[in-house]
């Protein structure tokens, strides 16, 4: 038996992914209940993470896993990341790290014997898109047909959407002021122009210095009601009203966030089994 790593979402194919789907889809039919019997997965996570660690620790537990939880900075100490992964490729059958610095992530990797998953890095975060694809499909049988646009800078979630784009081959466009600009990727500096034609709008939470320069391009009902019938608003959480997004928006059939994120759980656990499986 082999295994995969997550680090990128451009480390699967589209078959890798619709293998995912497919796994989440029996989980949620009650199988692989057991999958993980025996099995301990070291999580590393910021004290901060709530949702992320929330659905990767009971995702486990319901597979009939074990966790050890350890902080992020425990990886920052001065003893090498392979030194580290040469110990606990003795005890660990699975390591899921959520860390700024993805270079750390390369590199236990390299030196793991063992799956190890991305549950946020500073350039993207693979899991979070890949749950809200699985959401999205269940919804639309078309999404991959469908015109997506976010609507940030260039950093974590709209890079994570980047890869998603280049894996799975769907249209996306990026709206921001000049200097947020992702590479290689359509964009459109006209808010108003860049909502037409679209049916996914994805939005990431601003950073304080960055709320003056998107004063235009707050997403609004007005601003929606531009885009494709049944558009759909997916931001990423944690998002704030008044920010990125007006209240009404999230009050309105437009947000899809809650509903598109319960889905956390089980396309975790699926990657998880798959990476242990491939």
């Amino acid at each position: 038996m082999t295994m995969k790593n997550l680090i990128r979402l451009t480390d699967y194919s589209i078959n890798d992914i619709t293998n995912i789907f497919t796994i989440a889809d029996r989980i949620s039919q009650g199988e692989f209940k057991d999958f993980l019997t025996d099995s301990t997965i070291l999580l590393f996570f910021p004290a901060a993470s709530i949702r992320t660690r929330v659905t990767f620790e009971k995702g486990i537990q319901q597979l009939g896993g074990n966790t050890i939880l350890f902080p992020s900075d425990a990886l920052d100490k001065k003893e090498a990341i392979k030194d580290v992964i040469g110990y606990l490729n003795n005890w660990a059958d699975g390591i899921i790290v959520r860390h700024n610095d993805i270079t750390k992530l390369d590199e236990m990797a390299r030196h793991s014997t063992v799956p190890v998953i991305n549950a946020m890095t500073g350039v993207n975060h693979p899991c979070e898109v890949l749950s809200d694809l699985y959401s999205l499909s269940k919804r639309r049988t078309d999404y991959l047909e469908a015109k997506y646009l976010f609507i940030g800078e260039k950093g974590n979630i709209g890079l994570a959407w980047q890869e998603a784009s280049k894996v799975l081959g769907f249209s996306l466009t990026q709206s921001c002021p000049v200097g947020y600009e992702m590479d290689h990727i359509p964009v459109e500096y006209d808010i108003h122009k860049a909502v037409q034609g679209k049916d996914i709008i994805l939005t990431d939470s601003l950073r304080k210095e960055m709320i003056k320069d998107f004063n235009n391009y707050q997403v609004t009902l007005t601003l929606l009601d531009k885009a494709n019938p049944n558009v759909l608003f997916n931001p990423c959480p944690p998002f704030f009203r008044g920010e990125e997004v007006t209240d009404e928006v999230i009050q309105s059939e437009y947000f899809v966030g809650y509903q598109f994120k319960s889905t956390l759980i089980e396309i975790q656990q699926a990657i998880i089994i798959y990476n242990m499986m491939s």
